[in-house]
């Protein structure tokens, strides 16, 4: 199984069809997930061992979609037909709506106002490197705030032991070097490692936390002082990026493509662009959300606009929204001809790979907007 991550693309593959060669074979369910992240943005999984997750959950289609980054696409592709599950291969954007009527307002992103999370769907795998070369500035961009970012967390935390090099904590976590992304969790990730390594697990880091004002429930504190626990480090980082990500996050800006540009840049490779709604929160029914106003209080300003942009599609995910906020938002895809595509965004080992919400009847069409979207990839 640890082969699944190994350096190389090719070890990796072999792996996983020696796996699946020797293993029972597992019938599909017929569930569908098209918002799988991979290593080569943030995650604890290659491709390849992404797949092999799908494939073990019973996932008759599984979507590759990391942050500004398609590198993972071929090796996904190839573990998908080792394994006989269907891909669709898409990239996750942020782009910048300044230059729209959306200018100002806080859209889909809790991090910053006038930027926007869009989804980029059923990239035809003769584009990939087509895709590659348009996203390459934005990563190098990216780097740079980055680089950046960490000397904030430096700030904030201050002790010399906690300190964190970008160039030898944060990027030997990621695969920048062949073209993946670096996230604002990779940063947070390091100062997990750099915490772990300082005070372990058990009261001398619970005690640090507190008099870092921050507060954790008794399940979380289980977690990190729980010896066998084997996602401790991701459940360090979620506590550091539920109190550090507003205190050290610097606006993006160069990173970010015009909205406009990502809509030229998805009809150049005939992909299906989607706008992913994420709603205004109150009860998070994730439980990952503070209470905040996103698009609810001028959506129907919102789909105009999409439609005058050209979007193709919105995205959503029914365990994340109400079913009041579902209603609307289904009623305005329907009335402004936008395809509806649905994934649960997977990027840590506790989140299971079958979003249980798409069991509903209500929501079949999701599961068909998924053979959709492989059958895009495949005519192409």
């Amino acid at each position: 199984m640890n082969r699944l991550n190994s350096d190389k693309a090719q070890e990796r593959l072999a792996a996983l069809n020696s796996l699946f060669q020797s293993e029972k074979k597992v019938p599909k369910t017929g569930n569908v997930n098209n918002h799988v992240h991979t290593f080569y943005s943030f995650s604890p999984y290659s491709p390849s061992k992404a797949v092999w997750l799908a494939y073990q959950a019973g996932l008759s289609v599984v979507g590759i979609m990391d942050h500004d980054s398609v590198s993972g696409a071929d090796e996904f592709v190839k573990a998908g037909e080792i394994v006989g599950i269907a891909t669709t291969c898409g990239v996750e954007i942020r782009a910048d709506f300044s230059k729209t009527v959306l200018a100002g307002k806080r859209i889909n992103n809790p991090d910053q106002k006038g930027i926007a999370y869009l989804a980029v769907h059923a990239i035809p795998h003769k584009n990939f490197s087509q895709a590659k070369a348009f996203l390459a500035p934005y990563l190098k961009e990216r780097g740079k705030r980055n680089e950046k970012m960490v000397e904030k967390i430096n700030s904030v935390t201050k002790e010399s032991a906690l300190r964190i090099s970008y160039a030898n904590d944060v990027l030997p976590l990621s695969k920048h070097n062949e073209n993946g992304s670096v996230t604002e969790r990779h940063l947070l990730f390091a100062l997990a490692k750099k915490l772990y390594h300082q005070f372990g697990r058990g009261a001398d880091l619970i005690l640090w936390l507190a008099n870092e004002g921050i507060n954790i429930d008794g399940k979380t504190a289980n977690n990190l002082t729980d010896l066998d626990n084997a996602f401790f480090e991701y459940d360090l980082l979620g506590v550091l990026k539920g109190h550090f990500a507003e205190k050290i996050y610097i606006p993006a800006q160069n990173e970010c493509p015009s909205v406009a540009d990502v809509v030229d840049f998805s009809k150049q490779i005939n992909a299906i662009l989607a706008y992913a709604y994420l709603g205004d929160v109150q009860n998070s029914v994730t439980g990952d959300k503070k209470p905040q106003s996103f698009e609810d209080e001028y959506l129907e300003q919102l789909f105009d606009e999409l439609n005058r942009l050209g979007f193709n599609a919105l995205t959503y995910m029914p365990s994340r929204n109400t079913k009041q906020q579902l209603k609307r938002i289904r009623s305005l895809c329907e009335r402004h001809n936008l395809m509806q595509i649905s994934g649960e965004d997977i990027n840590s080992p506790r989140q299971s790979f079958v979003c249980e919400a798409l069991s509903d009847p209500e929501y079949a069409n999701l599961v068909k907007s998924a053979w959709r979207l492989v059958e895009h990839e495949r005519k192409a």
